[in-house]
């Protein structure tokens, strides 16, 4: 997304966000209907023409939305008058922007309650098995199989062991994936969730685990490097040999024994 649609979509969602802080508990609710709109524009063409057109005044639009969906908690149907009086520069970018607006909602919830830091460490968890098992992270994103089935697949693996956000989350991504592929689309939560608490992830690959100690470390020296606060989610690869691979979003630090090995048999080959 970009543009005229990112525009839209910061816009909404900077007014947004003070709205799902307040609504306490009731952010769950807010972020079902959000979630609700954007299956109906996922599913009718025209409604999302109709709620796109450039041409059609605002004002227009908004009537269509209290139309359609006057009866959903009136913060979602609020926010979704704003999303449709805004401009697009695709269809789609709508639908993704009030999706966003339904996962603020939930993670805004699990903030006020005191449980994101186990919303975002449950999640980590979460993408660290399905990347170590892809046979599950097959049979979970296969879009070939019902929203049933995969859902049937995510308590089978893991219910009952999650925070009701958590569920919440991953119940939406696997259920309704859209355009989204699964692992991809846990990381850019991690992201929202780490943000929310006024961090940046950093994604660390060690031959071993890391004691408290090394992790207290490497976040005070990714924090000066970084100039904010870093959250430290690992994952233990026995591949990597020795050292650490230190992702902080595009830029990648890779001291492992193994690249350092792939780089000298590359400088030999060559």
């Amino acid at each position: 997304m970009r543009g005229t649609s990112k525009a839209s979509h910061d816009a909404v969602l900077r007014g947004f966000d003070p709205v799902a802080t307040a609504a306490g508990e009731d952010g769950i609710t807010i972020a079902q209907h959000l979630f609700m709109v954007v299956d109906a524009l996922d599913t009718s063409g025209s409604l999302r023409r109709a709620m796109t057109d450039p041409a059609r005044p605002g004002t227009d639009k908004a009537s269509l939305v209290a139309q359609l969906f006057g009866s959903l908690d009136q913060r979602a149907v609020d926010t979704v008058k704003e999303f449709a009086e805004a401009r697009w520069s695709e269809e789609q970018d709508l639908a993704e922007s009030i999706e966003d607006a339904g996962e603020m909602a939930l993670f805004a919830y699990s903030d006020n309650a005191g449980t994101l830091q186990r919303v975002e460490d449950e999640l980590f968890r979460v993408e660290r098995i399905l990347e170590g098992n892809r046979d599950l992270l097959t049979a979970m994103s296969n879009r070939s199989a019902t929203k049933d089935q995969r859902l049937g697949l995510l308590e089978d693996t893991l219910g009952g062991k999650l925070h009701p956000t958590t569920a919440a989350l991953l119940e939406r991504v696997v259920g309704v994936p859209r355009a989204r592929r699964l692992v991809p689309a846990i990381k850019l939560l991690l992201e929202q969730a780490a943000q929310r608490r006024g961090r940046t992830v950093a994604s660390v690959t060690a031959a071993t685990e890391l004691s408290a100690a090394q992790r207290e470390r490497l976040a005070s020296i990714l924090a000066k490097a970084y100039g904010r606060e870093i959250q430290i989610n690992v994952a233990v690869d026995p591949e990597v040999l020795g050292g650490i691979r230190v992702q902080v979003g595009s830029e990648v630090v890779d001291g492992t024994i193994f690249n350092k090995l792939d780089d000298a048999r590359r400088r030999l080959v060559g």
